[in-house]
């Protein structure tokens, strides 16, 4: 078996990043990973620096203030996380970009993903009534609801647009995620603890109603990410169901990361708050385990209202002091150990090797 390790010592870390380092140095992998998987054969940066031009070109608007809504998180940054699995993916079949050569679909594709994806962002601000996202202040925040609602409906346009583009398959696949993206969350919403109208039925927060919305809301959006790599790269059917099952597997083990994270890091450390979730009544994943085996009660009542910062506290600390986190990690540990299972039938390759890594850090970020 060929080796395709890659270390953090491949490449030259001199070379400046691009802007697919940057992307995933966002994300705590190496910027001398991105080399590697350069010096391996597997070109991203050209398709991610690609994806930077398109996004801003595809949201430009006559509309001074259009421009400027549309461009303001696209300017804030972000991981690319999506556009990058695209990339990789991308290399999964015959019609892989080189270094000499851009695949123009999978540019179209990653800046899809991208655009639905910063969508969702100023719908979540909204949802979450956030007041900052990406260290700026959000959407709604400076400016109000309907403008951040709006921005994002324009955000979907202009994905769909950029879809026909290629083809009735592709806009299809975007069809049935945004359908599912909207399903997720009202279930999340639904099983959520915080103020619920009254008219709107409310789902009890279970393990499986919790899984169902981390699928929509999460994982939808990572699975066709993938699909799209592998059908615009020439992957047969069965390759591209392969490449779909990996990314909703590692979309599953994210989002169960992220819910860890909310618990067990500190502010200093992820630059998020501990307890968002706690406070909006989200139930998710370590807290659901945490309850099941809350013999006192206490973290049941605390949870039961509205938590001020003393009471936050006390349920961080029931929750740290419990086996709930250690569960959650196993749990998104069978997602990734599913995903790099999907990716068997794509042999020994240097891309998968890429993939499998990636996999693999869903957890290792928590562990």
């Amino acid at each position: 078996m060929t080796d395709h390790t890659l270390t953090p010592g491949d490449g030259d870390a001199t070379r400046p990043p691009t802007a697919a380092g940057r992307a995933v140095a966002r994300l705590a992998i190496p910027e001398p990973v991105l080399e590697g998987l350069e010096a391996h054969g597997l070109p991203v940066s050209g398709t991610l620096d690609a994806v930077e031009i398109k996004l801003s070109t595809q949201v430009t608007s006559s509309h001074a203030f259009v421009d400027e809504l549309a461009r303001y998180l696209i300017d804030a940054g972000g991981k690319r996380f999506r556009p990058l699995l695209v990339a990789l993916t991308g290399h999964l079949g015959p019609d892989a970009p080189t270094a000499e050569r851009t695949n123009e679909a999978l540019v179209d594709a990653a800046t899809i993903v991208e655009l639905v994806h910063l969508a969702t962002l100023y719908h979540d601000d909204v949802i979450d009534e956030a007041a900052a996202r990406r260290g700026t202040p959000s959407a709604n925040s400076r400016w109000d609801n309907t403008v951040a609602i709006l921005t994002c409906d324009y955000l979907f346009a202009r994905a769909s647009e950029l879809s026909a583009d290629l083809g009735v398959e592709v806009t299809r696949i975007m069809a049935r995620t945004l359908a599912r993206l909207c399903e997720g969350q009202i279930a999340e919403v639904q099983g959520s603890d915080g103020a619920l109208p009254p008219d709107v039925p409310r789902l009890e927060p279970t393990l499986e109603h919790y899984l169902r919305a981390v699928s929509g809301k999460t994982a939808s959006l990572i699975e066709p990410s993938c699909r799209y790599g592998a059908l615009l790269s020439g992957v047969d059917a069965g390759g591209v169901e392969a490449a779909a099952a990996y990314g909703w597997n590692v979309g599953m083990a994210f989002q169960l990361s992220d819910d860890i994270l909310d618990i067990a890091s500190d502010h200093e450390d992820s630059g998020k708050t501990p307890g968002t979730d706690l406070r909006e009544g989200v139930r998710t994943l370590p807290v659901l385990y945490a309850l099941s085996s809350d013999r006192s009660g206490e973290l049941q009542r605390l949870l039961d209202g509205a938590l001020d910062d003393t009471e936050l506290a006390r349920a961080l600390e029931l929750l740290r002091g419990s086996d709930a986190l250690e569960r959650a990690r196993e749990h998104a540990g069978t997602y990734v150990a599913a995903a790099v299972t999907a990716l068997e039938v794509f042999g020994d390759a240097p891309v998968v090797t890429a993939l499998t890594r990636l996999a693999e850090y869903a957890v290792d970020r928590v562990g």
